[in-house]
Formats: C-alpha cells, sequence, structure tokens
C-alpha cells in the first residue's frame, strides 16, 4: 500500500468512526492496530517465541489462605466488575445471556447481584450496545439493593481485506462494525469515567469476569494475596483438559514475562502444539485481578491500552460465505497480563471457571451436580461425585432455549450421581428423573420420547 493511499484510509477510518460518534481514544487504538495490519502484522505468536509454563512455576489458589485476613481487611476498596455484552445468540437467546434463568429460577444477573450484596461490594456492568437496555429495565424489576455502575463497550469498523478500507454493507449497516473483544474494557473504563471515579473512591482492587460464570465470586485470600503483595495484574489459570485443548493458553515470552496465546494467535502449522494440554497446561479462565491505579498509570502514559492484536478474517456478513471478506480486529482481556511489569497467575479449582456457553453446560448447571450455597455461592454439591461430567445432548433438539425448555419442563434430572449423559434424537423429561453412572438415551423414531415421571436411569435405553 503507498504511503498516499495510507492516508487515504487512515482519513476515511476517522471520518467513518467520528461520524458514529465514537469517542477520539478509541478511534487512536483502533488505529494503533490498523497501523499494524498495512504493516503486514499477523498478531500470529509462533512456538519458537515463547515457552510453557511449568506446574511448579505457579502459585496454586489453596496455598493462599494466609491472605485472606489481608483480603477482608481491604474488601471495602474492592469492586467486581462483570463483561455483560453478550446476547446468547448461539442458545436462540434475543437478549442480554444474563437475563437467562441459570439457577433456583433466578437469573446470572440476579444471583450475582445477591452475591455482590453479601459480600458488601461495588458492582459495575460492562454493557454492550445491545444489552445497555434490557439490563437496566431488569435492574428496575429484580429491585436490588445494589445498583451497579455500568459502562458501554465500543466497536471498531471492519476492514476489507482486499484494500484495507472501511467494510460497507449499505443493506444492513450494522455488520460494518464488530464488537473489540473483551480487551476493550480497559480503554471503556476509562473513558467513561467510571476508573478515575472508582479511584476517587478509594477503590483501587477488581476482579473482572463473564456474567455467564457464577464461580467468580469475591475470594479474599486471593484478594489479599493481590492486595499484600502489590501485584499490579493476576490472571485466575486451571489446568487444561482435553476440552480446553481449543482454548487459549498461558506460556512465558522468551523475551520474558508472561503471555497469553489465542487460538487466533496461533498459526496453522503450529496447532498440534498448541492443543498439547501437557505442553501448554493452563489456560485462562478470563477471572482477572487488577490494580485499578496500575492501570490508570499505563493509560496515562501510554493514551492507549496496547494489547496484542487478533486479526479475524470472516466474510463481512457471517451467514453468507461469499459476502466480501473482511478483517475484524479484537483484542482479548486476559491479554494484558504481557503489559503489567510484575504480572502474575494463580492456578485456581475448576469450580471457579463455569461458563455457560452451551445447553450442555446449562443442563449440568440447574442441574443438582451444584448448589447455591450461603450468600448464593456457587459450589459442587457435599454428595455429588467428583470430576468432569461429560454431557451431550443432541444439537438437533436441545441448541436453542426454547427447545431445550420444551423437553425438560418441570426441571432438568438429577445428575448428582451421573458420569456422563449422551441424548440422541427427542427426548421429553418428566419431574424427578435421576441419571446414574454413563448413560445414552436414543430415540430413533420420529415421534419424541418420553422419560416418565421417577425415572432412575442407570444404564442405556433406546426408543
Amino acid at each position: 500500500m503507498t504511503e498516499s493511499s495510507n492516508s487515504n484510509n487512515r482519513n476515511a477510518i476517522v471520518e467513518k468512526m467520528e461520524a458514529e460518534g465514537i469517542e477520539p481514544a478509541i478511534i487512536r487504538t483502533f488505529l494503533y492496530y490498523y497501523d499494524q495490519v498495512v504493516s503486514g502484522r499477523t498478531a500470529m505468536i509462533y512456538d519458537r517465541e515463547i515457552e510453557p509454563v511449568a506446574p511448579e512455576d505457579l502459585l496454586h489458589a489453596k496455598m493462599l489462605g494466609d491472605y485472606k485476613e489481608a483480603g477482608l481487611r481491604v474488601s471495602n476498596r474492592f469492586v467486581r466488575i462483570v463483561l455483560n455484552g453478550g446476547l446468547g445468540t448461539s442458545m436462540g437467546l434475543t437478549g442480554p445471556k444474563s437475563l437467562l434463568k441459570a439457577k433456583n429460577g433466578k437469573s446470572f444477573l440476579e444471583i450475582i447481584l445477591e452475591q455482590v450484596e453479601a459480600e458488601n461490594g461495588l458492582l459495575c456492568l460492562m454493557n454492550s450496545f445491545n444489552t445497555q437496555q434490557e439490563t437496566s429495565s431488569a435492574l428496575e424489576r429484580i429491585g436490588s439493593p445494589i445498583t451497579p455502575m455500568m459502562f458501554l463497550q465500543h466497536k471498531f469498523p471492519k476492514i476489507l481485506q482486499s484494500d484495507l478500507m472501511p467494510a460497507l454493507h449499505p443493506e444492513n449497516p450494522t455488520l460494518e462494525w464488530n464488537p473489540p473483544g473483551h480487551g476493550d474494557i480497559y480503554i471503556s473504563l476509562h473513558i467513561s469515567g467510571l476508573l478515575r471515579k472508582l479511584l476517587d473512591l478509594g477503590v483501587r482492587y477488581a476482579l473482572i469476569s463473564n456474567s455467564d460464570n457464577l464461580g467468580a465470586s469475591l475470594d479474599p485470600s486471593l484478594l489479599g494475596y493481590v492486595a499484600e503483595r502489590e501485584i499490579p495484574f493476576m490472571m485466575e489459570v486451571a489446568k487444561r483438559l482435553p476440552s480446553d485443548a481449543k482454548g487459549g493458553h498461558l506460556a512465558y515470552s522468551k523475551g520474558g514475562g508472561l503471555v497469553l496465546r489465542e487460538s487466533a494467535q496461533c498459526p496453522a502449522e503450529e496447532i498440534n502444539s498448541f492443543q498439547d494440554i501437557g505442553r501448554y497446561r493452563y489456560f485462562n479462565t478470563n477471572n482477572i485481578w487488577i490494580n485499578l491505579q496500575h492501570l490508570q498509570e499505563i493509560i496515562d502514559r501510554e493514551g492507549v491500552v496496547k494489547l496484542p492484536m487478533i486479526l479475524n478474517p470472516k466474510p463481512i456478513d457471517p451467514r453468507d460465505e461469499d459476502s466480501p471478506p473482511v478483517f475484524q480486529v479484537e483484542t482479548a482481556m486476559g491479554a494484558a497480563i504481557s503489559l503489567f511489569k510484575g504480572a502474575a497467575a494463580v492456578v485456581v479449582p475448576r469450580i471457579r471457571f463455569f461458563p455457560v456457553k452451551t445447553s450442555n453446560d446449562l443442563l449440568v448447571l440447574r442441574s443438582d451436580r451444584f448448589v447455591l450455597g450461603e450468600n448464593s455461592r456457587f459450589q459442587a454439591h457435599p454428595n455429588s461425585k467428583k470430576g468432569i461430567m461429560r454431557i451431550n445432548l443432541d444439537p438437533n433438539y436441545y441448541t436453542k432455549i426454547d427447545d431445550f425448555t420444551r423437553r425438560f419442563p418441570n426441571g432438568v434430572p438429577s445428575l448428582i450421581n451421573c458420569d456422563a449423559l449422551t441424548i440422541v434424537g427427542d427426548v421429553h423429561f418428566e419431574s424427578n428423573v435421576s441419571i446414574v453412572g454413563s448413560v445414552c438415551i436414543t430415540n430413533s423414531r420420529k415421534t419424541p420420547a418420553v422419560v416418565t415421571e421417577g425415572s432412575v436411569i442407570e444404564k442405556d435405553i433406546s426408543f
């Protein structure tokens, strides 16, 4: 690209973003990444640039009990920040995912509010333009004594792969934009004024997590460790299982310090290495602890938060593979671990990472395998089987929330003694059904099968 073309493209990008009312700091941030794209940077992280993290390199949360009292002492200087921009469209939701009924008839948002109330803490929600209004309306209906502070995630323009100009889609202009990834949280918190407001209130420590992960409540021991050791940034990680092989992993940069590598940053020829859970043992739970004063200092110094870029090639219309190919510029929140000198990672129990991405996850969450304990704290049932339970619901019948609800009209089965459950075909469940051990339920008929009330399923059955 010639210097003149690059200048024209940059001007077009600025004009487009300004016309959309996007803040100057977000425009500067996007241009920072755009210049990398123009220069030919691929955003890839190669094996030769990183080294695995060994088990002995990391602390485990269970080792930090001595910091609990320190955490309780600074709990009035703590805020939970929840990423609340998702719609859950893959599950057929049309509104904020946090409003989906999660447990005991309560939504994710209701449970989070109860947790924060019990913690006597503060709560911030980062909404998207798609979730802001419905979340506000839901909060009015809920009537919680907790009043969350809210701010908006921003958006980036998609750019054409052919000439790196901002993409146009006159029939549906919303397709010209993409979410910038949850890495947007840092600059958005600053632009909203909430970062400064929190600091002025004396708040120094934040736990950032996803709205669909009820396991990410306040742990005073982790808070105390961050405060006492003056750690600017700490990532909660967990040991990778085969089901986590495609997710991002933690590593050391050979230049020094911890880095996060996402799948979109892995070269195709190294995908087998990327998915080697024996080599790269730990993944990011997306529970992030951060010292807000250190974040403010980075923004004051740099003007933007220079996270590693993720460049996603896609068609401008995700439902039309033949539509013009574009690049989506995105960033990951956890990638900020490479920006903070003295950043750390801590291995946490799997219970702190329980996101609901599919109907399989929702079935487990709603079951008796897990309970809401004191202060709505998410925990395993004391009598449940240990370990990861394997759930595989037929995607033709259970993927969308309406279909899922129709097949479990009186609640989901008991899974307290379940090791694995596979359902093939259209199967409906009456109340008080129990699944024991590893079970496959198959319905090969064209009409629905019904598991009757009070059934105890201990072996494979077919209809």
